[in-house]
């Protein structure tokens, strides 16, 4: 008789998970055809998604009327790679590298942190998929004795493709700019929107709006009567008086108001402007300003502006405050350093009841609706601050010195390997262009393709100069890590007691901001990189 032993299943090998896709879509602006095109590229990958068997939807992200340079302002794509990070997420299906990101270095960084967590990426276009390393570039050229066959790595393509993106997307931004600029200098440009106290006419023309110019008006008064910005915030608050927009009044309102060239009759244009990086910046001489004098009905006069400003700088003066020197942020240990950790608004100084010092969310202080962050008493920050130093002071041997020696052993190895790598393909890029040249005037190549080859090469070779300037940005930042880590060590041996004092100096030496999730708990992020909570 057989003999028959039962084997129970592997149920975990048995059980296949299904491969959790997400798709991610984005329109720059949403006029009608473009939110037509939205719509249409989520239909695509909802029906796509649902063709395969095998893959779990985990849904559509999109983002429309958003620029593709800056990930952050992208609220859909932010919302993905919260799911990602999460790991809800294991594949992202994008119609193209320039929907994905144009700013080469954004790409190349949501690229490599999507594939540390296992997250690959297909972009349909390019029929290029992150998670493969079998892609694939070819330069072919036209000979007809030899064809040249050249492999490339995935990672290299994408550079190449996501750098033509951020091309195309600054090609359109110089022309924008050099229109709005040929605008500016011949004075026909024509604000899109318009100060408070103001208005558009049928003809689009900037017109008094009686009942707005009024309050202006108060604001100028007020300030010359000796009121604070705060106060005459506040007093417009209580007599439920409106903003712009819905918003609230603030001291900051009051201040742009009465700093606001456009209510003597003047138009000041390009106050700010875009760097290559789609970074705005208030605009202090870097570029040129174009003045409009009486362009406009003024609402008050130029003696009243004058004198209101001179008010102000007084007072701002007597605080230690210098405009556009960041002085006001050092006046205090504290100041621009503490942040809230429900909204991510900096917090201002209140001193409360009996004289006590407090740090309140700013958006809280407009309105609790926006953030119910409540104040945290300075006291605590500082008390808790001074527990976080007596902790490392007695763990340094078991955290701060591991994890220099860590950072020493893996500081800039990985790093200088890829930059020995991309000099590599550089010296590789000068030698097929010097094979082109020589092509070219055999007549083995001809004219056009020559063009598109030499230009092909030339983005190329631009890619791996603008990769090692950023590992190079890399490695300066972890050399200063581990300075400030050092740092901190050296802070750790020289007290072996135990500190119960709060001194500015040691915050300002070793904190770079306070996080307030809530009002328990509060993190410290530290210059050498470590955040750390502390329970209040």
């Amino acid at each position: 008789m057989k003999t028959i032993t039962k084997i129970e299943a592997n149920r975990s090998a048995a059980v296949h998970r299904k491969c959790r896709v997400a798709a991610y879509c984005r329109v720059s602006t949403e006029h009608d055809d473009q939110i037509e095109s939205l719509g249409t590229q989520k239909e695509h990958y909802a029906v796509w998604i649902k063709l395969h068997t095998e893959w779990e939807s985990v849904g559509i992200f999109y983002d429309a009327g958003i620029t593709g340079t800056k990930a952050e302002i992208r609220l859909g794509l932010q919302d993905l790679l919260q799911a990602c990070r999460m790991g809800r997420v294991d594949r992202i299906l994008v119609k193209s590298i320039s929907r994905f990101s144009r700013n080469t270095a954004e790409c190349l960084a949501l690229v490599r942190e999507l594939s540390g967590i296992g997250v690959s990426v297909f972009f349909e276009k390019e029929n290029i998929d992150t998670g493969s390393m079998e892609s694939e570039l070819f330069l072919t050229i036209n000979n007809p004795q030899k064809m040249t066959r050249l492999r490339r790595q995935p990672r290299l393509f994408l550079t190449i493709l996501s750098s033509m993106a951020e091309e195309e997307s600054l090609s359109i931004s110089r022309n924008e700019k050099w229109s709005v600029q040929h605008r500016f200098q011949n004075g026909t440009y024509v604000s899109s929107s318009f100060p408070y106290g103001y208005c558009r006419n049928d003809r689009g023309e900037m017109v008094l709006e009686p009942e707005e110019a009024e309050i202006v008006k108060y604001i100028f008064s007020a300030l010359l009567s000796g009121k604070s910005s705060c106060q005459i915030a506040d007093l417009l608050e209580q007599e439920g008086i409106p903003f712009k927009n819905g918003r609230h009044w603030c001291d900051a309102a009051i201040c742009g108001i009465a700093a606001n060239e456009r209510y003597v009759g003047d138009v000041l244009l390009q106050k700010t402007y875009t760097d290559a990086h789609f970074h705005r910046h208030k605009n202090h001489g870097e570029v040129e300003c174009y003045l409009l004098s009486d362009h406009h009905i003024p609402i008050v006069s130029r003696e009243i502006f004058a004198k209101a400003n001179a008010v102000i700088r007084q007072r701002a003066a007597e605080k230690g405050i210098v405009c556009g020197t960041g002085k006001y942020q050092k006046r205090y240990a504290f100041s621009g350093k503490v942040i809230c950790g429900k909204c991510g608004s900096t917090c201002k100084r209140r001193i409360h009841s009996g004289n006590e010092i407090a740090w309140t969310c700013a958006a809280h202080i407009e309105s609790a609706q926006k953030c119910p962050m409540k104040y945290v008493r300075e006291e605590v920050l500082k008390a808790a601050f001074v527990t976080l130093l007596n902790k490392l002071i007695f763990s340094r041997k078991h955290i701060l010195k591991p994890l220099l020696e860590q950072l020493k052993a893996n500081s800039n190895d990985e790093n200088v390997r890829r930059m020995q790598e991309l000099q590599k393909q550089l010296e590789s890029h000068a030698e097929k262009r010097n094979t082109l040249h020589r092509l070219y005037a055999q007549k083995v190549v001809d004219p056009v393709l020559f063009r598109q080859e030499m230009n092909a090469l030339q983005k190329q070779a631009e890619s791996c100069r603008m990769e090692i300037a950023q590992l190079e940005q890399e490695t300066h930042g972890e050399t200063e890590i581990i300075a400030e880590l050092k740092q901190l060590l050296r802070f750790t041996e020289q007290h072996s007691a135990m500190l119960t004092e709060f001194q500015e100096t040691w915050f300002s030496a070793f904190a770079e901001q306070i996080i307030l999730y809530d009002r328990n708990h509060i993190g410290f992020r530290l210059k050498c990189g470590l955040l750390l909570k502390e329970e209040i």
